[in-house]
């Protein structure tokens, strides 16, 4: 289950604290050499929470021009300032949607002006809730998928024009789910992801000569806030839902997400999805709203 940042947050429990301190994230160890980024400019959505805020960093470490975008400025002002505060560098900051294509085009010629251009779009924003699939709203359904399907396109479509109108090379990593058995009681999310996915792999081969890569990240159980969104008691077992039973870190997204998006690692990559599950798609059960009674089945 990736932990983005969610459209719905559970009023019936505090916040737990998930994940690494800003602190953290400016010195864990990292498999990259410190300027591998440089001189890239690097666009991230969802950057101020979470996974994004993990990639906002490390990309900063490594010498990337940073540009993150969210829904909620104060999150957005606050990661920026942590990274001039602990990091020394500027993160460029924009609120919006990008469920509104508008603001999308909007956002990619900011970054262009801001920076001169544009190397690597990273697809992090999006969310989902818990429910059975027979009580969504049509209000609850449209959210996901204009969210994580139709948000994701438009940024990716964005970025394609103007790398194509630029002549110039590009890459998207779009972050999604572990669609590969199903996911139950998140079935929207699964859908929009599962689109997403195929979408890659189509538009990687169609953009392949303008020199556009296009790939996939699929985290299982990370440990960050974007878990509160979940019932505790549901969230505490995620971790025990692949062989190696314990929950990956917003890093290993991160490292995951250069070594497929970077020119340097991930020329030869694309219309790919790196799994980064703990071996979820193999074995496991998630249950975003906790086991329902049918599938308690007795200890074998």
């Amino acid at each position: 289950m990736s932990a983005t940042t969610p459209l719905i947050n559970s009023k019936e429990t505090s916040p737990v604290r998930w994940g690494f301190t800003d602190e953290e994230l400016a010195k864990r160890p990292h498999a990259y050499r410190d300027d591998l980024l440089a001189g890239k400019v690097c666009l991230v959505s969802g950057g101020g929470s979470g996974l994004g805020r993990a990639m906002a960093f490390l990309f900063a470490r490594l010498g990337a021009e940073v540009m993150i975008c969210g829904r909620r400025e104060d999150r957005l002002l606050d990661a920026a300032d942590s990274i001039r505060r602990l990091l020394g560098r500027e993160v460029g900051t924009r609120a919006m949607t990008i469920r509104d294509p508008d603001q999308v085009e909007s956002l990619i010629d900011h970054t262009w002006s801001r920076y001169g251009g544009l190397d690597l779009v990273v697809n992090n924003g999006g969310g989902q809730f818990p429910q059975a699939a027979l009580d969504y709203s049509v209000k609850g359904w449209n959210a996901v998928i204009d969210t994580n399907l139709n948000g994701t396109w438009w940024m990716m479509q964005s970025a394609a024009r103007a790398w194509r109108d630029r002549n110039h090379p590009g890459s998207i990593v779009n972050i999604v789910a572990n669609v590969w058995r199903g996911m139950p009681q998140v079935a929207h999310t699964c859908a929009a992801r599962a689109g997403v996915i195929y979408l890659s792999k189509s538009v990687a081969v169609e953009w392949a000569p303008l020199g556009i890569r296009v790939n996939c990240v699929s985290p299982g159980s990370i440990a960050t806030e974007g878990l509160n969104v979940y019932k505790p008691e549901a969230a505490s077992k995620f971790g025990n839902a692949n062989p190696l039973r314990q929950f990956g870190d917003a890093f290993d997204i991160a490292q995951a997400v250069i070594h497929v998006g970077s020119p340097v690692t991930g020329k030869f990559i694309t219309g790919e999805t790196l799994v980064v599950d703990g071996g979820n798609q193999m074995w496991g059960d998630v249950w975003p709203g906790t086991i329902p009674e049918w599938f308690k089945v007795p200890d074998r």
